[in-house]
C-alpha cells in the first residue's frame, strides 16, 4: 500500500520554528512492512525526532519505538551525521510496531429492555412500586401485613432512621427489638423495588417473638394466620421501641385515636367515662349493615354488665365511644371472622360492606372535636368550591377557544366573546395559575388542619370462607394515584373502581382492613 502525504511543519516541542522560506526540505520515502510512504518532505535543519513525530502521525509507531535506518545507517533523535542525511528521492526503512491504544467500554450504556434478564423484564413496570413477597408456606397474612405497612410513608421512614439503644445491642438482644430491626431491614428491601425476594429472616423473627404464629397443623405444616393478629402484634412492637425525637411513639403519634366512652347504668342512671387510645376503628357488621359508616357506629357501642354501687349488684351499663383525637392514618376493620360453637372455627361473614374512597368521621367525634373541626372543614369545602369553578371557567374558555377557531377558519367576521369575569380576575388566571390565586384571595388560617375526612390509601383483603385458610393480599395507592395489588411475589396495577368491588357479597377477595391517610386543609385554602 502507497501512501502520498504532503510535507507538514514540525512539532513546535521539537527544535525551533523558522520561516519556511528558510528551511532546507528534501523529499524521501519510508517503507515499513507492507506500507511504502512516497513525497514526505525532511527538512534537515530540524532534529530527526521531527520526521520521527511525522511517522509516528502516519504508522502509529512511537518515536521511542522507531527503528529507522537508511542505507544501513541507523538514524538518531537529535542530529543528521553525514550517513544519515538524506538526498532528494532517498527511501528510509522503518521498523517498529505500532501503538495499541487502550479502548475503555463505555460508562453508563444505556439499558433496553428487552436487554435484561426475563426475571427483571417481568417486574420493571411495577419496580417503582417496591417488590413482591415470596410465600414461604400459608404466610400471606404477613405479606399482605407488610406490604399495607410499607404503603405508610412516615412509618417506613421511621423506620429506616430506628437504631436500637447501645444497652439493647447484642446477643442479649430483646425478641421485641429484634422484629423491630428486622422490620427495618425487610422495609429497605422493599425499598429497593425489582424482583421478589423470600422474606425469611423476618418471618423467623416473628415467630420467635410471637409463638401463635408458628402453630402447625397435624400434618407440620404451617398454619394460616390471621392477618389483623399480625397487624396488631406488629404494630404493638413497633410502638414500643420506635419514637421520635422528642421520645413520642411514632405509631401512637400516626395511628393512635383518642376516645372517650360514656357509660350509663340502665337501673340506677349511674354515669361513668372512660378515656382511652386505641389503634383501630372497628366495623362490626350485622343483619341490617350495608354501609361502613353503619358498621363503625355499631363498632363504637359498648353494651357490658357492670357492678353498680347503687343497685348492689351487676347491671347492664349501656354507652357509646365518641373520637376526641384523630390520627394520621385511620385504621378500620371489617369484623369478619366469629367463633362458631358448634363446628370450634372461625367463619367468615360474606355480607357486603360498601366504602368509598374517602371517609368522614365527623359524626363519630365528640362535640368538642366537631367544634375544632368545624372551621377547617368550611375551609376545605371553600377551596374545593373554588376550585370546581375554576376548572368550569376553565373549560367553558376552551369552548369559546375553540369555537373562535371554527369560526375563524370558516371565513367568519364574528369576533370571539368576551371571557366571562372581569379584567383583573383574568389578569390573575393568565398570570399565577389557579391554585396561586385562590391562595392570595383567602388564607383561611387553617393550613395543614384535620378536616375529619379520610382518604383511602390501603385495603388488605381476604377471599375464602374461613380465617383458618383462604388467602390474604394488599392493595396499596401510588404516589402517581394508580392502586397495586400486592398478591405474595406478584404485582398487577388496577384501577380506583376495582378497589370498590372489594366490598364482599361473594368468594371474591373482601375488605378486612381499611387504611385511610387524613384529608388536611391544603396550602392556599
Amino acid at each position: 500500500m502507497t501512501t502520498n502525504c504532503t510535507a507538514v511543519e514540525s512539532n513546535p516541542s521539537v527544535g525551533n520554528k523558522r520561516p519556511r522560506s528558510e528551511r532546507m526540505g528534501v523529499k524521501v520515502s519510508v517503507k515499513w512492512g507492507k506500507e511504502m510512504y512516497k513525497d514526505l518532505e525532511v527538512d534537515t535543519q530540524e532534529q530527526p525526532l521531527a520526521f520521527k513525530s511525522l511517522l509516528f502521525s502516519l504508522s502509529g509507531v512511537p518515536p521511542e519505538r522507531q527503528k529507522l535506518m537508511i542505507k544501513g545507517a541507523l538514524v538518531g533523535d537529535t542530529e543528521w551525521t553525514p550517513k544519515t542525511t538524506p538526498k532528494e528521492g532517498a527511501t528510509f526503512m522503518l521498523m517498529g510496531s505500532a501503538e495499541q491504544l487502550a479502548v475503555e467500554p463505555p460508562k453508563n450504556l444505556p439499558k433496553f429492555l428487552e436487554d435484561l434478564p426475563e426475571a427483571q423484564q417481568q417486574h420493571m413496570e411495577t419496580r417503582a412500586y417496591g417488590a413482591g413477597l415470596q410465600n414461604l408456606g400459608n404466610t400471606c397474612y404477613m405479606n399482605s401485613v407488610l406490604q399495607c405497612m410499607y404503603a405508610v410513608e412516615p412509618l417506613r421512614e421511621a423506620l429506616k432512621h430506628y437504631t436500637p439503644s447501645a444497652a439493647a445491642m447484642g446477643p442479649t438482644m430483646d425478641p421485641i427489638t429484634k422484629l423491630v430491626v428486622s422490620a427495618k431491614s425487610l422495609m429497605r428491601e422493599l425499598e429497593n423495588g425489582g424482583e421478589p425476594f423470600p422474606p425469611f429472616q423476618f418471618l423467623l423473627t416473628l415467630r420467635q417473638t410471637y409463638p401463635q404464629f408458628a402453630q402447625q397443623s397435624q400434618e407440620g405444616f404451617y398454619s394460616q394466620q390471621d392477618a389483623e393478629e399480625c397487624w396488631t402484634n406488629l404494630m404493638y412492637a413497633i410502638r414500643e421501641k420506635a419514637k421520635d425525637a422528642s421520645g413520642k411513639s411514632v405509631v401512637e403519634d400516626l395511628f393512635g385515636i383518642g376516645t372517650t366512652l360514656k357509660l350509663k347504668c340502665e337501673e340506677s342512671d349511674e354515669e361513668l367515662q372512660e378515656h382511652a387510645t386505641s389503634y383501630m376503628l372497628r366495623c362490626n357488621i350485622g343483619s341490617a349493615t350495608n354501609h361502613l359508616h353503619e358498621g363503625i357506629l355499631l363498632g363504637l357501642r359498648d353494651d357490658r354488665e357492670k357492678m353498680s354501687e347503687k343497685a348492689g349488684r351487676t347491671c347492664l351499663w349501656k354507652g357509646t365511644s365518641l373520637i376526641t383525637r384523630l390520627p394520621t392514618y385511620l385504621t378500620v376493620q371489617l369484623v369478619r371472622f366469629f367463633y362458631k360453637v358448634d363446628t370450634q372455627n372461625k367463619a367468615k361473614v360474606l355480607r357486603k360492606v360498601s366504602f368509598q374512597h374517602e371517609l368522614d368521621v365527623y359524626d363519630f367525634c365528640a362535640p368538642e372535636l366537631r367544634e375544632a373541626l368545624d372551621g377547617p372543614r368550611a375551609a376545605y369545602k371553600a377551596y374545593q368550591d373554588r376550585r370546581i369553578q375554576q376548572e368550569k371557567e376553565e373549560k367553558n374558555a376552551k369552548g369559546r377557544a375553540a369555537e373562535a377557531a371554527s369560526n375563524g377558519s370558516n371565513g367568519s367576521n364574528n369576533e370571539a366573546p368576551e371571557p366571562s369575569g372581569s379584567g383583573q380576575e383574568q389578569q390573575q388566571q393568565q398570570q399565577g395559575g389557579g391554585d396561586v390565586a385562590m391562595g392570595e384571595a383567602s388564607g383561611s388560617g387553617h393550613e395543614g388542619a384535620q378536616t375529619g375526612k379520610f382518604e383511602l390509601v390501603g385495603v388488605l383483603t381476604h377471599k375464602g370462607r374461613s380465617a383458618d385458610s383462604g388467602h390474604y393480599t394488599a392493595w396499596t395507592k401510588q404516589a402517581d394515584g394508580n392502586w397495586v395489588l400486592f398478591d405474595d411475589d406478584v404485582l398487577h396495577i388496577k384501577k380506583g373502581d376495582d378497589i370498590l368491588n372489594l366490598s364482599g357479597g361473594g368468594d371474591w377477595h373482601m375488605a378486612y382492613l381499611l387504611i385511610y391517610r387524613a384529608i388536611t386543609v391544603p396550602k392556599g385554602a
